[in-house]
């Protein structure tokens, strides 16, 4: 199974590294571009990148398939890859709608209602509900062991695909930030999924690592192209298809503490303080003096450029994606 996977790994990571740089300038002639607003002189930059991501995980699922199917005889887990696909697949193009609705200033997307977004997100829960995927048992602390029975599937799952989805699109606004922390933790997880021979979620995680991994040539500092919302819902999905199919929950927990600490921090700010500051003779400035976001911690010193603070940030999430080695 792992030669295939390596090979659609490579398929993925080619589509998306071809694919992104005509993205880019159709989203320019369409006029889908947002200010990035860590920039001195606010430059146009096109949005909504999770749209090649989708693609090049698209095609590598369905040559997976295909080899499977027509080179090994093999069904195996289709049920499973398909669910994945179309979870993933709903979720992002949620996030794109987010993405189109660009407010007049330009700096940022209108995007969806507050109220919108969780009704919306929880239709990608659907094809995993419906397939009954996942193992009902869970470890929980202080109660061992527990069956959840059927409030596994139908609401344990939602639950997980909405609150993923909204908890990864909280972190972001820096030139490779959300994409930084994507290869991180889809990697760490696709390793510690063949390793524990979790074959579909090895499956979603490296394919997702491969997109990533072209996508962040176009995404890193300065970027020619922002991920949005359709890249961060994207990656929320491919979070709780990873800890649902491979029955991974305790590792995709320990992945996303930072997302908790962000939404703590977000919480304290009662969800009106903004991760973006402002950029001031190459350095990044937080415009509150008090810590309502991660980035807050460097941002507010006025010390670090913002590809320092995406650095740090970044190697917040690898000290704990490293967790679930030892946990």
């Amino acid at each position: 199974m792992m030669p295939a996977i390596l090979l659609c790994f490579v398929i993925s990571f080619f589509v998306v590294l071809l694919l992104t740089s005509y993205l880019i300038r159709y989203l320019r002639r369409t006029g889908l571009c947002v200010k990035d607003q860590n920039k001195e002189n606010l430059p146009l930059v096109p949005i909504s990148g999770g749209m090649a991501v989708l693609t090049g995980i698209f095609v590598g699922f369905m040559c997976y398939v295909f080899i499977q199917t027509f080179f090994y005889g093999s069904n195996s887990y289709l049920l499973e890859i398909f669910a994945a696909t179309i979870s993933i697949s709903i979720i992002t193009f949620v996030g794109f709608m987010d993405d189109i609705i660009i407010k007049k200033s330009q700096y940022e997307s209108g995007g969806l209602k507050q109220w919108q977004k969780p009704i919306l997100t929880l239709s990608a829960a659907i094809p995993l509900l419906v397939i009954n995927s996942g193992v009902a048992e869970m470890v929980v602390p202080f109660l061992g062991k527990v069956n959840f029975g059927l409030f596994y599937p139908l609401l344990l799952i939602p639950v997980g695909v909405v609150g993923a989805a909204n908890m990864v699109n909280m972190l972001g606004g820096f030139n490779g930030l959300e994409t930084g922390m994507g290869l991180v933790y889809t990697g760490m997880l696709g390793a510690y999924a063949y390793v524990n021979h979790r074959p579909v979620a090895a499956l979603i995680a490296l394919l997702t690592f491969g997109a990533l991994l072209a996508f962040f040539k176009y995404n890193k500092f300065p970027a020619k192209i922002l991920p949005g919302d359709s890249l961060t819902y994207l990656l929320g999905a491919v979070l709780v298809s990873i800890a649902i199919l491979g029955n991974l929950e305790k590792a995709a927990v320990i992945v996303s503490i930072p997302f908790f600490v962000e939404f703590i921090l977000k919480l304290r700010g009662k969800f009106k303080k903004k991760t973006i500051g402002y950029c001031k003779d190459g350095k990044l400035f937080s415009k509150y003096n008090k810590i309502y976001s991660l980035p807050h911690i460097f941002t507010r010193t006025g010390r670090y450029t913002e590809k320092q603070v995406v650095f740090f940030i970044v190697l917040i999430e690898l000290f704990f994606s490293s967790l679930i080695w030892f946990v």
